[in-house]
């Protein structure tokens, strides 16, 4: 590899958004008049003075840790705009499942993140498209994930970058000296810190289950490649074969189990307590999205020693994929939408909790990028968006995924792994590969065929 093809990549995508912040439109109204008259969520409304928007709205959110303190200074700061708004929000510890079952009524806030366990195409059941696609793009990155018919039916909280969340004192204590590059570096490393025996090498948070469909996040990263997730995946009858990404993928996590790297009793995790003891030197790895580096950083001692790495590949290229944090939308059901449209579009550009708070790049085209990722300028690694789907296989990877019920983003198959490498379940890794990919064949073929 060479590195000036790497920066040169890196300084394409900074130019790639400044460019497209020059060319966005400052001035949609013609186009946000008709989305409204349409859908009743009119992006017009905040273009007038804060004053003339009113009505009480709730926002659902997941972070239980900050909806008492942060949340609530951001409320106070959105009235000093729109002084006719009452905020109210409601944090969900399980956010998934529970606002899953709310979303049986129509009682389900104005403003919530589009839970990802949802089917593409059933968003318009639940909530109101915010725009035109080709519209809201200039002004916003990462709309395409959650994109039906042409219409965005949400925003991005924050654009991450997916990797692994590391202690460095930990890796300086157990005498590695660099950041593992490849699986077999990585397992060496794990190994390595165990032998050195004050800190659980790889922390799983099974118990919490949400954590572990992180590593989903890293596809990207293990095949070296932005097509393979929306434009090979759903082309591809090898989803979970011994080559292939996600084989290769979750083959560290079963590795890891299996050789005593991971927690001792992996069922008495706790997501909360885990933070502190990655500050604090208990933990030395965890899988997670760039969102959660601000988190344990100011929970340690010395926040740098918390530093990020990209998840191990024996790819020819080093990709850590951007992709998006949760994504805000607005009920179908909501009584006051455009006070809910006004608090998305302040909480995404004003507020500051893209890059202050969830640890990533804003959404907003153009923004400055964060320093956490800006520490990575002049490396090996390369920072991409995922190529999109190709005109007609949009959201293809999620159909498929539903119906054969495999949860490409849910923690079903990834507990269903850790258990048969602690010797809970008696079945190999190999053996949970073909019964995932015999899964994936058959409903491809159902699916394309329809």
């Amino acid at each position: 590899m060479k590195k000036n093809k790497k920066v040169l990549g890196f300084i394409a995508l900074v130019l790639v958004l400044t460019m497209l912040a020059g060319c966005g439109s400052k001035n949609n109204n013609a186009e946000n008049n008709a989305q409204g008259n349409a859908s009743g969520a009119n992006n017009a409304a905040t273009e007038q003075s804060g004053g003339e928007v009113s009505g009480e709205i709730t926002v659902l959110t997941q972070r239980t840790d900050i909806v008492d303190t942060v949340f609530k200074d951001y409320a106070t700061k959105f009235n000093e705009k729109y002084p006719k708004v009452k905020v109210n929000f409601q944090a969900l510890s399980d956010y998934e499942g529970q606002v899953l079952v709310r979303m049986n009524s129509d009682d389900y806030g104005d403003v919530l993140l589009l839970p990802t366990s949802i089917p593409i195409k059933d968003l318009p059941e639940f909530f109101e498209p915010l725009g035109e696609y080709s519209e809201l793009s200039k002004e916003y990155i990462g709309l395409e994930e959650r994109m039906v018919e042409g219409k965005a039916y949400g925003i991005p909280t924050a654009v991450n970058f997916s990797g692994i969340l590391y202690n460095k004192k930990v890796f300086a204590d157990a005498g590695i000296a660099t950041p593992p590059k490849t699986p077999a570096e990585f397992l060496d490393a794990l190994k390595k810190i165990k032998e050195k025996g004050d800190a659980v090498p790889l922390y799983t948070n099974y118990a919490d289950s949400w954590p572990l469909n992180q590593w989903e996040s890293v596809l990207t990263t293990v095949a070296g490649s932005v097509d393979y997730v929306n434009v090979e995946q759903p082309n591809t009858d090898e989803n979970f074969v011994p080559g292939k990404p996600h084989y290769e993928l979750y083959k560290v996590l079963y590795d890891a189990a299996k050789e005593g790297l991971i927690e001792a009793d992996p069922t008495t995790t706790n997501w909360e307590a885990s933070k502190g003891d990655m500050a604090n030197g208990k933990i030395g790895t965890m899988v997670l999205g760039s969102w959660a580096i601000a988190q344990v950083k100011e929970l340690a001692a010395n926040p740098d020693d918390i530093a990020y790495m990209p998840f191990p590949t024996n790819a020819s290229e080093v990709i850590m994929p951007l992709s998006d944090d949760y994504l805000l939308g607005i009920s179908k059901h909501s009584k006051n939408k455009e006070a809910a449209r006004a608090w998305i579009e302040w909480f995404v550009k004003e507020s500051g909790y893209p890059t202050e708070v969830a640890g990533g790049m804003s959404p907003v085209v153009g923004a400055p990028l964060p320093e956490s990722l800006k520490a990575f300028e002049g490396t090996d690694v390369k920072f991409e968006l995922q190529a999109p789907a190709k005109e007609g296989q949009e959201g293809l990877v999620d159909k498929i995924d539903k119906d054969a019920e495999i949860g490409l983003w849910q923690e079903g198959f990834k507990k269903r792994i850790i258990e048969a490498a602690i010797g809970n379940l008696n079945e190999s890794y190999d053996d949970i590969m073909k019964d995932l990919n015999d899964a994936w064949v058959n409903s491809r073929a159902k699916v394309t065929k329809e």
